[in-house]
């Protein structure tokens, strides 16, 4: 009985976490309010107050979210990769993919990542977090794992890691007119296999 309890209330935490994400894309971070997220969910504001101390704690658990779904979603499609110069471009190309298909979903990044402060009134772009981002730990042992096997050459593992993360990111800010994710993605792949070859 108390894990479908347990499993009701954490399809509710969902369904509030994917509201909360619909009202930060549609209107901003400082405009939104539970009692907004409520109306989108089709409950009650003291529905939400049953499962979130307050607006804080629910967009510090919709940061988490979103970061979750997008590490699940590449560490799902590398692990199935064999070779390292596979997992890179399968890295390269799931973070494009997802930026594509989840724009909503990175808005609403944004919005908290912005706008969110910590108790101590931290912008949380500023906050120092303690653990290393799991995707940024991944990519860097994809590339010094590729080195180890001599499918890399010598480069610094660190500078690239930050210039494949900085450029997958920055798929974000594409003009939609200029150049498809599809032309993106290729040309990226294309820029670091010569700097890794």
């Amino acid at each position: 009985m108390e894990n479908k309890q347990s499993l009701i209330a954490d399809a509710r935490r969902e369904q509030i976490i994917k509201a909360a994400i619909e009202v930060l894309t549609e209107i901003g971070y400082n405009s939104t309010s539970l009692s907004k997220i409520a109306n989108k969910a089709n409950i009650s504001t003291g529905l939400i107050s049953y499962h979130f101390s307050g607006k804080e704690d629910l967009m510090r658990n919709t940061l988490m979210y979103l970061v979750e779904q997008e590490r699940a979603f590449i560490k799902g499609k590398v692990e199935q990769k064999q070779t390292y110069m596979e997992k890179l471009m399968t890295f390269i190309e799931a973070s494009l993919a997802y930026q594509g298909t989840n724009r909503g979903y990175n808005n609403a990044l944004l919005e908290i990542i912005f706008n969110g402060r910590t108790p101590d009134n931290v912008p949380y772009y500023r906050a120092e977090i303690h653990e290393e981002d799991e995707l940024n730990v991944l990519l860097k042992e994809i590339l010094y794992k590729g080195q180890e096997s001599k499918e890399f050459n010598d480069f610094d593992p660190q500078v690239i890691a930050i210039v494949i993360r900085g450029a997958t990111a920055g798929s974000m800010s594409l003009p939609q007119n200029e150049l498809s994710l599809e032309d993106y993605s290729e040309k990226l792949i294309k820029s670091i296999l010569k700097m890794l070859k």
